[in-house]
């Protein structure tokens, strides 16, 4: 007997349930879960769940990401069915994952046969990557918060044999220094890649205009990316995505005949 009235707390998870076909038996999802358009929004709260409100929907699965209080023991409470997924660390944890919910909602052959595709796809994508190392600056927000190699987002720049200007000023090892504009300034990367473009507003022409900036080689050469914060951060299906538009930059800034 599989869940026929399941509660997402979790955009990613929520992305991954309509792309294994288990879309039809989600009734809500979180206020953050924007993406597939036709996902059942509401003002459900990741952050603060209220379990009476996620009780109102008379879910027979609750899937969640983080536990900010007792989420977890409340829903255990009322016999709800819970499944909590944590921000995937790894390519494989996000594979893991697909097959969990695939497993939890009947959706047994999909799930599987999605992991297969992005794996390939990934794989193909990985395979062209550039002659020469560019190096590159991943910007999480105007305060210049960047992510290193060993975070999600840059094992998937890794698979494009790109640089991390990053992972030299990571002296807490947090995975998530904030660097100085002069820091960038002297790193002078190839490709910046904006993942603050909804929650703050960033775009290649504001990069340009920041003191100093306008000299960059990124700037110069066309390669400031304005990504899709939410593509980005959510590590699910369309981290496929968001590979194709790095690799497309990337190859345009091949030099000719390299």
């Amino acid at each position: 007997q599989f869940p026929k009235r399941i509660v997402s707390l979790s955009p990613t998870a929520t992305e991954m349930l309509f792309a294994i076909g288990a879309g039809g038996q989600v009734v809500a999802v979180d206020s953050n879960s924007n993406y597939p358009e036709e996902a059942p929004k509401t003002d459900l709260s990741a952050y603060e769940p209220n379990l009476e409100a996620i009780a109102g929907y008379k879910p027979d699965l609750v899937v969640y990401s983080d536990d900010p209080g007792d989420l977890a023991a409340g829903l255990g409470k009322l016999a709800i069915p819970a499944l909590q997924q944590p921000a995937a660390k790894t390519l494989d944890d996000t594979y893991a994952q697909l097959d969990q919910l695939g497993r939890a909602t009947g959706h047994l052959p999909e799930a599987p046969q999605l992991a297969a595709s992005m794996r390939a796809e990934i794989a193909k994508i990985a395979a062209a990557k550039p002659t020469h190392q560019l190096t590159y600056y991943h910007e999480l927000d105007k305060n210049l918060y960047s992510a290193t190699s060993k975070t999600f987002i840059g094992q998937l720049y890794a698979q494009l044999g790109l640089e991390n200007i990053a992972d030299a000023a990571d002296k807490d090892g947090s995975g998530y220094p904030q660097l100085s504009a002069e820091y960038i300034v002297k790193a002078d990367p190839d490709l910046i890649f904006l993942a603050d473009t909804k929650c703050c507003g960033q775009t290649a022409r504001t990069v340009a205009a920041r003191d100093g900036w306008d000299d960059l080689t990124a700037v110069k050469t066309g390669g400031v990316v304005e990504l899709d914060d939410d593509v980005a951060s959510r590590w699910g299906p369309r981290v496929v995505d968001f590979l194709k538009i790095v690799a497309a930059k990337v190859e345009a800034l091949e030099p000719a005949g390299s």
